[in-house]
């Protein structure tokens, strides 16, 4: 096992039978320790690798049993809804996604569209689509009233004093749903336990890093939100889409609560949680167009998040180790020298990688993207391991042509 590590420290003996006694004494102690390094190297990458065989595992349970649970409708529940859209500049398929909005079967909701900037060229779609559904109560909120560093939330603070219903739904403006999306969203808030309701989504992209970037939230983001489901009950909401009570956002502080915060939809689904509410995760998944066109926009994006996590629950970004077994695999077969046990590992952590995979993007979410490219699988996971670790260390972001700065509990500062 020695000659084959890749921390091993080879000492010729013969040469060491030469040298004054304590320079031979050292050079022991020092290949002593060298194979205690080895040792420690060896097995914990082992350990690595079969705790994350024990998370895909885990994983395909978490995933089976989110997709088994009945959806039940209850067509006399239908309470009147504010959708929120912040928007800033224009998405993919920016009409069309706001046309999704517009066609709900639904008999009671308005749609507001907030934007700071009257210059901003997705307001020419606004007025377009408010031109084109007459029947549909449409209003856009132009303001650049500021109340915190995270400007999303303040274009919804403005949005949200215009809001007429009980209930509200945030929805990012790059998603696209069905006509059934506010029917199927709003039935967990039957209970008044609920609090927040939240759905995952499928990617919709265009270019391969898009691809890559896709892959990814298939098949890895998308698994760690059912895995958290299950072992500690949802205590965060997803971003793409929020539905809210009123009274649940005024009791938590309204949107100046979160306003300095960069991850917004974790307080949403967290701060909720702390007064005594459920967040429910709807069987319902929206289209979510992803616009990422370089390795430059990706790698700032997944920095985002991954800071999001690190600085919103440090110990549970930490323990994302665990969870790395593609790369942990990959490793623990160069320290062993490429031996058939370290193949064995590979093999077996990455089968159960691509069963997990196959799982959550194909069976669940039903995306056709990650369906055509689960091969990305093991690359994508290479490269979120190296984004990982670069997550690590640093504390600053580009946002939308801003630079900001975290500090400690996740709040922002600009820089």
């Amino acid at each position: 096992m020695t000659n084959s590590s890749f921390c091993n420290i080879s000492i010729n003996m013969d040469l060491i039978s030469l040298l004054p006694d304590f320079l031979t004494e050292s050079l022991k102690n020092l290949a002593n320790y060298s194979a205690f390094i080895n040792f420690g190297c060896y097995y914990l990458l082992l350990i690595l690798c079969l705790s994350a065989i024990c998370y895909y595992c885990y994983g395909v349970y978490a995933v089976i049993d989110f997709c088994s649970q009945p959806t039940t409708t209850a067509s006399d529940f239908q309470p009147p809804i504010s959708v929120l859209k912040p928007i800033c500049g224009l998405d993919i398929d920016t009409y069309e996604n706001f046309k999704s909005f517009c066609l709900q079967d639904y008999p009671e909701y308005e749609i507001i569209f907030c934007v700071r900037d009257g210059n901003d060229p997705c307001v020419a779609v606004v007025k377009q689509i408010i031109a084109d559904f007459p029947n549909v109560d449409i209003s856009l909120v132009i303001s650049d009233r500021t109340i915190g560093t995270n400007l999303k939330v303040c274009n919804l603070a403005n949005a949200v004093t215009q809001a007429k219903h009980p209930f509200l739904v945030l929805a990012d403006s790059d998603i696209s749903v069905g006509s059934d999306y506010l029917q199927q969203v709003i039935q967990p808030m039957q209970q008044e336990s609920v609090g927040v309701v939240t759905c995952l989504y499928r990617p919709v992209v265009r270019g391969w890093v898009a691809i890559l970037e896709a892959v990814g939230i298939a098949t890895e983001y998308h698994t760690g939100v059912l895995v958290a489901r299950k072992l500690e009950g949802m205590k965060f909401a997803l971003g793409p889409t929020i539905a809210i009570r009123k009274t649940v956002l005024e009791a938590i502080g309204g949107f100046t609560a979160i306003a300095d915060y960069l991850a917004d939809d974790f307080q949403l689904g967290y701060l909720p949680t702390q007064i005594g509410y459920q967040v429910v995760l709807s069987e319902y998944i929206i289209n979510h167009a992803i616009a990422t066109e370089s390795l430059t926009d990706l790698i700032q994006r997944q920095t985002r998040w991954n800071f999001c996590t690190r600085f919103s629950r440090p110990g549970g970004y930490l323990g994302l180790i665990f969870t790395q077994g593609t790369a942990v695999s990959l490793l623990f077969l160069l320290a062993t020298g490429g031996s058939i046990w370290g193949l064995l590992v590979l093999l077996l952590t990455w089968g159960t990688r691509l069963i997990l995979a196959w799982v959550m993007a194909v069976w669940c979410l039903q995306d056709p993207i990650t369906t055509k490219f689960l091969w990305l699988v093991p690359i994508r996971d290479l490269v979120s391991f190296l984004l990982w670790c670069y997550g690590l260390v640093g504390n600053t972001i580009e946002w939308r042509g801003r630079r900001l700065k975290l500090i400690p509990g996740g709040k922002l500062e600009v820089i």
